[in-house]
């Protein structure tokens, strides 16, 4: 029921998908950028609905509090605390290992706040893990979701950092000038 209410909101807003999730493909990092204001997390559900598959999504441990932590669990959510060194890469590789089925939802971003460079857990996830990112821009000028073919790291981390910096600064996000600043400075 939620599905079909997010997915109807996706398209009487105006939005489209541009691309095709790679249904085939049972396990996926999905990094969705650029994350820059809290319109983005609704926005992503009206896309997942839209996609018709079943993701999971990690997000800041704050959010799965009282008195409305219940919700973010309920819409598939997985807490992670980034305070303490707990080792979500490993933690979410191993969740790789375990499931024979498992899509993961991440900002590369690590936060809504102003990045001077992507993060790079989501890469070492995909990479530990042997699974395909899978990025999806929001194009909100557009009013497109930009959904790009599987991408599988290689042993060459900045030329990997380069081909996702460059498929996200195609885009523009709420805060235009947020994802060219930090995209540029993502190649280590």
């Amino acid at each position: 029921m939620l599905n079909l209410i997010f997915k109807s909101l996706f398209k009487l807003r105006g939005w489209k998908l541009v691309g095709s999730f790679p249904k085939n493909i049972p396990k996926t990092i999905v990094i969705v950028a650029p994350h820059a204001d809290w319109v983005d997390f609704p926005l992503g559900l009206g896309a997942r609905a839209a996609i018709g598959v079943k993701m999971s999504f990690l997000g800041k441990e704050e959010l799965f509090k009282a008195p409305f932590g219940w919700v973010f669990h309920l819409l598939g959510g997985k807490p992670v605390d980034r305070f303490h060194n707990n080792n979500v890469v490993d933690a979410v590789a191993n969740l790789f290992h375990k499931n024979e089925k498992l899509h993961i939802v991440l900002a590369p971003e690590g936060t809504r706040k102003e990045v001077a460079k992507l993060r790079t857990g989501f890469y070492y996830m995909a990479k530990n893990a042997d699974v395909p990112i899978v990025m999806v821009a929001f194009d909100y000028p557009k009013k497109e979701v930009v959904i790009r073919e599987p991408f599988f790291t290689s042993d060459n981390i900045n030329e990997d950092l380069k081909t996702i910096a460059q498929f996200f600064n195609q885009v523009s996000g709420v805060k235009k000038e947020w994802i060219r600043n930090y995209l540029e400075e993502s190649v280590l």
